[in-house]
């Protein structure tokens, strides 16, 4: 026979005393084990064996109980992917990803950034997350904090420093799947920054994990929209939504004179994202300041300098686009 503990009776007070409103029933059995359905939903592995810990400590002493049995319950999630490619490198996209991740963050989205760039990872120097080691629950990865609110996996995270990673292009989607399906907890949506070119990883992200939309970063010169219209092709062809394109490096002021100039040319994403039909977000200085932060593991973005204002924007709409998309499951 088995017995409900209803909210009044001291066991189940003592069960909540230890996670709250996530116990959802206790119930001992004739042989003194007590069975105990634990809502994890939103909570990361070390929260998840902590509140299992409490429980059995704070159920396993009562007279009656010879056996603490806990079966861990969750909701499923939808988890927003949000790519931000460039189809070639060089183009400034793993800063503005950085950025724009950490904006979204002070912006009050769950966000955590996938560093999809398997071969040249840069997130965990941007991220000031270097030399710090991921490691597995559940033969799962969980991500390591930043000091910027947004919780990172990455290669570079579990590789050596300088390491060259020679790995042939299903090595390269398998470890990209490792990293979009680990234990991210509360995060709703993940930045994913996309490595050039349009191989393996790129097919691997908009077939199997369904990016709810995606981002294009160019300079404005004419070879790189040659890559960005490439990288378009592809997530229309994958029936990915594009969210708008964005002009990086966009004008140089110089800290010294103060003149204005367009090193890598103005006005070319904007008149391809016409021609497509696409929005277009808006222009990313080259900016010596954003450059150094960079460097520095400390976006930009975390601020509220005149520097950080172009990502915070851009952020605004992003977050609109997504909150009005389609979510992609993870």
């Amino acid at each position: 026979m088995r017995v409900t503990m209803p909210d009044t009776d001291p066991l189940f007070a003592a069960a909540q005393s230890a996670a709250g409103d996530r116990v959802q029933s206790v119930r001992v059995d004739n042989a003194g084990r007590a069975n105990i359905v634990l809502d994890v939903t939103d909570l990361d592995p070390i929260a998840r064996d902590d509140a299992e810990r409490r429980l059995r400590e704070a159920v396993g002493g009562h007279p009656g109980v010879a056996e603490v049995r806990i079966l861990a319950t969750a909701e499923r999630r939808d988890r927003r992917i949000l790519a931000v490619a460039s189809g070639k490198g060089g183009v400034g996209k793993s800063t503005l990803s950085a950025n724009l991740a950490v904006a979204l963050a002070r912006a009050g989205t769950r966000v955590g950034v996938v560093d999809a760039d398997i071969y040249g990872p840069s997130q965990p120097r941007l991220m000031q997350a270097e030399g710090v080691r991921p490691h597995a629950h559940d033969k799962r990865l969980v991500p390591i904090p930043t000091p910027h609110g947004v919780p990172l996996l990455s290669m570079g995270q579990l590789v050596e420093p300088d390491r060259a990673i020679a790995w042939r292009g299903p090595m390269a989607a398998g470890a990209l799947g490792q990293l979009v399906d680990a234990a991210w907890g509360p995060i709703d949506t993940l930045v994913v920054d996309m490595p050039p070119g349009t191989g393996d990883v790129q097919l691997t992200m908009v077939q199997k994990h369904r990016p709810a939309g995606a981002l294009i970063v160019s300079t404005p010169q004419d070879l790189a929209l040659i890559d960005a219209r490439r990288a378009m092709d592809l997530f229309e062809k994958a029936g990915v939504p594009i969210i708008g394109l964005v002009e990086n490096m966009a004008g140089y002021l110089c800290p010294h004179c103060g003149r204005e100039s367009d090193p890598f040319g103005h006005g070319g994403v904007e008149a391809a994202a016409a021609a497509a039909g696409l929005p277009f977000l808006g222009r990313l200085p080259l900016d010596r300041r954003v450059l150094d932060a960079a460097e520095a593991g400390r976006p930009v973005a975390a601020g509220d300098g005149p520097e950080a204002a172009p990502y915070h924007r851009l952020a605004a709409a992003v977050s609109q686009w997504l909150n009005r998309g389609p979510a992609s499951r993870v």
